[in-house]
């Protein structure tokens, strides 16, 4: 299985359709496309700017900026289906669709999720591909690290991840990978090969056992 975060930034690319296109036509039963906040979430963050209101307050609301996103991509293809929950996920992949996940219902109730803004979408996207034991979990962003491996916790240190992603993707036994907004063609060979291209994270277990070597 496939957990595919749709990264918020590409809502107003042009690519987004390539993006959408490949993983409607190869992702049914395979992929789960977990929606960014974009400007949704943006716009949580300049109201909570001006009127000053509480992170727990903020973070419920930029939930529901994923959900807006995650709906507006739902309606861009007859093969997405919204799904929020993991039996709701589970059933839209037994129908041979691709679900995308509404994620209010579930991060609320978990109490492993901070209400902090350092839990984004991508971490998110993690804690997803942790409960349904996936094989894979791929980062879509804007922008594309020059290097083939960095670690997570370099680029939560600049911000291309948000700081709890290592930690959620400490233990995990997926293979992480981050793909640039125009490299698209590599998902569609990932997804024809089961090989994913893109940049490879490293994990902090990985990282510790590559120090022990």
């Amino acid at each position: 299985m496939w957990v595919v975060k749709v990264g918020g930034s590409l809502s107003e690319s042009d690519d987004l359709s390539s993006w959408l296109d490949i993983l409607a036509e190869l992702g049914g039963g395979r992929v789960v496309i977990v929606p960014g906040g974009g400007p949704f979430a943006d716009q949580v963050r300049r109201s909570q700017a001006r009127w000053g209101f509480d992170d727990a307050v903020a973070h419920y609301m930029a939930l529901l900026a994923m959900e807006q996103y995650g709906r507006m991509l739902s309606g861009m293809r007859p093969e997405f289906k919204c799904a929020a929950s993991l039996a709701e996920i589970r059933q839209a992949r037994s129908d041979g669709l691709v679900p995308v996940w509404l994620p209010s219902q579930l991060a609320v109730r978990a109490q492993d999720i901070p209400a902090s803004w350092d839990m984004t979408s991508d971490s998110l996207a993690a804690w997803l591909a942790n409960s349904l034991a996936a094989e894979h979990l791929i980062l879509l962003k804007s922008v594309q690290p020059a290097e083939s491996l960095v670690s997570s916790a370099a680029l939560a240190e600049c911000g291309l991840v948000d700081p709890l992603f290592p930690v959620f993707t400490s233990h995990a036994r997926y293979e992480i990978r981050l793909m640039g907004k125009d490299q698209y063609p590599l998902m569609r060979v990932a997804l024809l090969t089961g090989e994913p291209g893109g940049t490879r994270l490293g994990t902090i277990a990985a990282e510790r056992v590559a120090r022990m070597q």
